[in-house]
């Protein structure tokens, strides 16, 4: 029996001025049909300031792994034991995922810049993982690289440490994401060490030289032990569209992404429920993420479903 096909969609919504503003011209028929014809399968509530968006655990859940709001889901430990590569024989080892990034202050914030921007190559980001390899070897932490904008990390200082998701700080003031003081004192000195040390070192005075903006600083995120490897499941459909646009609060390219998503995937689900064939959907905003599925439904809920479908409009500001 082929799998259930699961459909999660991240930062459908949001509630900031912009994208409010975007939604009201919006039209979403292929949403609406689906959501229509499908049944509630439960609420994830949550809050904005919980380290791992609704999008995140809605995922986590999928794959069988620690889905909590708390920044605990082991992220890096999962990746690599999906990584044929790697094919660790160490399980039970806390790991994390360090992305090299940009800090950018002024007077009252320190932001957190797209790593994308940096256009770092691998070349670039394996030299840099060799200058701050011995820093981090002194505190137990061995870096491996995995891809120019992150490596893979593992030491005891990842082990059942909350971090914060790359979505949930990118654009925004680290100090509300940062891991816990007393928990995470090495990373946090770390932290000072790192933007030290590459204040002044040659490899950035190559970038600038090229016209790259600096590395100076790292953002330690999906931290954590997997003891035991979840049950393998088929991945879900997970299109990054909206989640980009949101990030950048490009309300228009969301908007854009929203009827690309409503015309493809969405169409695509919809078509197969009307077929008779089993679906889930789960749309996430900024805290909590709702999901439906196809069950069985009563006389009156058929009928109910007839005179006043259920509609994204409705549902919309319980994300």
């Amino acid at each position: 029996m082929p799998p259930m096909p699961h459909l999660i969609v991240a930062l459908a919504t949001s509630p900031t001025q912009g994208c409010q503003q975007a939604m009201k011209n919006l039209a979403l028929p292929q949403l609406d049909r689906l959501l229509a014809r499908l049944s509630p399968a439960g609420l994830d509530a949550g809050n904005e300031t919980d380290f791992s968006p609704p999008h995140e655990r809605a995922l986590a859940r999928h794959l069988g792994l620690a889905a909590g709001p708390a920044g605990t889901t082991p992220w890096a430990a999962w990746h690599r034991l999906q990584t044929p590569a790697h094919m660790p024989t160490d399980h039970g080892l806390a790991w994390a995922f360090i992305t090299p990034c940009q800090w950018q202050a002024d007077a009252n914030h320190v932001l957190l810049a797209d790593p994308a921007q940096l256009q770092l190559t691998e070349d670039d980001s394996r030299s840099l993982l060799a200058i701050l390899a011995p820093w981090f070897a002194e505190d137990g932490i061995t870096l491996v690289y995995d891809q120019p904008t992150r490596w893979l990390a593992h030491g005891a200082a990842f082990d059942g440490l909350a971090t914060a998701s790359l979505d949930r700080v990118l654009q925004r003031d680290v100090s509300s994401w940062l891991p816990d003081k007393l928990q995470a004192r090495n990373l946090h000195r770390l932290h000072s060490e790192m933007q030290m040390l590459l204040y002044t070192h040659p490899f950035n005075d190559a970038r600038a030289a090229r016209r790259l903006p600096p590395v100076n600083a790292f953002w330690v995120h999906g931290a954590g032990a997997l003891p035991q490897p979840p049950v393998a499941r088929h991945a879900p459909q997970l299109p990054d569209g909206l989640l980009q646009a949101a990030l950048h609060e490009d309300w228009a390219a969301w908007s854009r992404a929203w009827a690309e998503l409503d015309a493809g995937p969405v169409a695509q689900l919809a078509a197969h429920v009307g077929r008779g064939g089993s679906a889930r959907l789960t749309l996430c905003g900024e805290s909590s993420a709702m999901t439906w599925h196809t069950a069985p439904r009563g006389l009156g809920q058929r009928i109910q479903s007839l005179f006043r479908p259920r509609r994204f409009a409705d549902v919309r500001e319980q994300l």
